[in-house]
């Protein structure tokens, strides 16, 4: 039985789908969000949405922009005998010869922890032991990396960072593809706030922070349209629940005290400017890309060469960013399912590919 919450929420859906489609200005508007690509996929939003008004996905999930370089040092190095801890997810996001999980299956001491505490708690109760934690993430997480360096970990611990920013990547996008505007996740603005968004109004692109019910995307989506049809450019908070125009003060605080913004890689997307956090000078001691360097370099140059001349017919870098659909890829749904992936998309819970071979609706 249907509850009265429910009802609701369906309500609000059908109100808002008969305002996006009473007039609809035909738009190409991308979200950067897994949670958003997950809400979209299981009510099959695409479908209920006007033929003109495209919603792209974009390169939202943490783990699927994650680059080879990082899996495959984290692989060097449990192979020769250190204990790597991350989430789950990253398991099973391939290498460029194996996975995490390829290298546990081998005998190396790989595990799975829903969080940095977890990880703490292991390498304290088990001191003899060398520990690295894989750390991956968009704003969301990086905070929880901060607080736990700030406390203090243990010395048998270090920390191999793969972050992420959201707005550079977003910027980074209008210059590669056609896109009309943006719904931002809550989550991240949760942390970040609305201000660091503000520079795509000069731009001329609306962007909407949204939240993650179905009611929620729509929203977004009927607040762009509006904005386009009027021929403006701003930054509109949907998510006010949760987001606050300054965002997390204490948070932001935590990651400036810890991480400075540095280039990094993005699989599909390649270098991209100021979008990854890296430790600052004073915590180099426990990063373990400066701290292990000697004992990864030699084997990831010869994987790098290697992957030059590795051909995949995987095309989740183009599925990150928007230029294609899980269905244009020759693997999709066949040789490349969420039990036996072959790409990053289908891997994380928070894929493109997953999520349309999950719901098989778009």
């Amino acid at each position: 039985m249907i509850s009265e919450i429910e009802k609701k929420a369906v309500d609000i859906q059908k109100k808002l789908l008969e305002k996006i489609n009473e007039n609809p200005k035909p738009a190409r508007i991308m979200h950067i969000c897994g949670t958003h690509e997950r809400t979209i996929a299981k009510y099959g939003l695409r479908s209920l949405l006007p033929k003109s008004v495209e919603v792209l996905s974009g390169p939202g999930c943490p783990v699927c922009v994650t680059p080879d370089d990082d899996i495959d040092t984290a692989i060097i190095l449990a192979k020769k005998g250190y204990t790597v801890i991350t989430f789950g997810d990253m398991l099973r996001v391939p290498g460029t010869e194996e996975s995490l999980f390829d290298a546990r299956s081998s005998g190396a001491d790989v595990r799975m922890v829903y969080s940095i505490d977890d990880a703490v708690k292991i390498a304290k109760g088990n001191p003899e032991k060398e520990f690295i934690f894989f750390a991956i993430g968009f704003e969301t997480t990086i905070p929880m990396t901060a607080a736990a360096v700030k406390r203090g970990i243990p010395e048998n611990m270090k920390i191999l960072t793969s972050f992420k920013q959201t707005p550079p990547a977003m910027e980074f996008l209008i210059r590669d593809i056609n896109v009309d505007a943006f719904i931002a996740p809550g989550h991240v603005a949760a942390i970040t706030g609305t201000n660091n968004l503000k520079f795509f109004e000069e731009k001329g692109y609306p962007v909407v922070v949204a939240g993650f019910e179905s009611y929620d995307v729509l929203y977004a989506i009927l607040l762009l349209e509006n904005q386009l049809k009027q021929n403006i450019a701003k930054v509109e908070n949907a998510y006010p629940r949760v987001v606050k125009e300054e965002g997390n003060k204490i948070a932001l605080k935590m990651i400036d005290d810890v991480f400075e913004t540095s280039d990094s890689e993005w699989r599909g997307l390649g270098i991209i400017p100021k979008s990854s956090f890296i430790f600052r000078k004073e915590y180099e001691n426990i990063d373990a890309g400066i701290q292990y360097k000697d004992y990864y370099t030699k084997e990831l140059e010869e994987l790098r060469e290697k992957r030059k001349s590795k051909k995949k017919n995987c095309i989740c870098a183009l599925i990150l960013t928007g230029k294609k659909t899980p269905e244009n890829c020759p693997v999709f749904g066949k040789q490349c399912t969420p039990a036996s992936p072959i790409g990053p998309c289908m891997v994380s819970d928070e894929g493109m590919c997953h999520n349309w071979y999950r719901y098989r609706k778009v």
